[in-house]
């Protein structure tokens, strides 16, 4: 289903569900991140929702808070995002012991061109999301950029991903598709 016009970078309070057939297959990244082939089969099987709740502190700081649900009432990962490019330590079930970092960037601001293309003009003017995390671990890095897109003249949150393997320096690059699911 379509994000509604008043679903914007600037509050993206609401659920969505990951879209299996527009988002590229991550199983690959999985593998690399050192997650077991029993939770990336279940992880296959699964939908995904993301339950967003977007907002300002008492000191106007940004804040970005989803918890991950996957079918049947599995509990997936929480994010927890402050877009203030301060680093922050975080552990969680899946991914292990992380360390990352967020905040708002202008997609043409970016170096690498496929974290910058086919976001709408909306984004650009309102900035994207940049959230960037490092396993230190299992040796890996991952860049996110969030914004929307239009598919098939449908539009879309979406996510565009580059995972770095930093013992190998493989690089992966993903779209994470999502569709609306309703208003918090």
């Amino acid at each position: 289903m379509a994000a509604p016009a008043t679903t914007t970078m600037k509050d993206l309070t609401g659920k969505f569900w990951m879209n299996k057939t527009l988002s590229d297959d991550t199983d690959d990244v999985l593998t690399l991140q050192g997650i077991s082939w029993w939770t990336r089969k279940g992880i296959a099987l699964a939908n995904l929702c993301l339950d967003i709740k977007h907002y300002r502190d008492d000191d106007g700081v940004e804040h970005i808070d989803i918890v991950q649900t996957l079918t049947g009432g599995i509990q997936g990962t929480t994010e927890l995002r402050t877009l203030d490019w301060t680093e922050r330590e975080h552990e969680d079930h899946i991914f292990g012991k992380l360390r990352g970092k967020s905040r708002r960037v202008k997609p043409s601001g970016l170096d690498d061109d496929f974290l910058k293309k086919n976001f709408l003009p909306e984004v650009e003017t309102d900035c994207a999301v940049e959230s960037y995390v490092v396993n230190d671990a299992n040796k890996w890095t991952a860049q996110q950029i969030w914004g929307f897109e239009t598919i098939n003249d449908i539009r879309y949150y979406v996510r565009h991903l580059k995972f770095t393997k930093n013992d190998t320096d493989k690089v992966l690059y993903k779209r994470l598709v999502y569709d609306w699911a309703d208003a918090q």
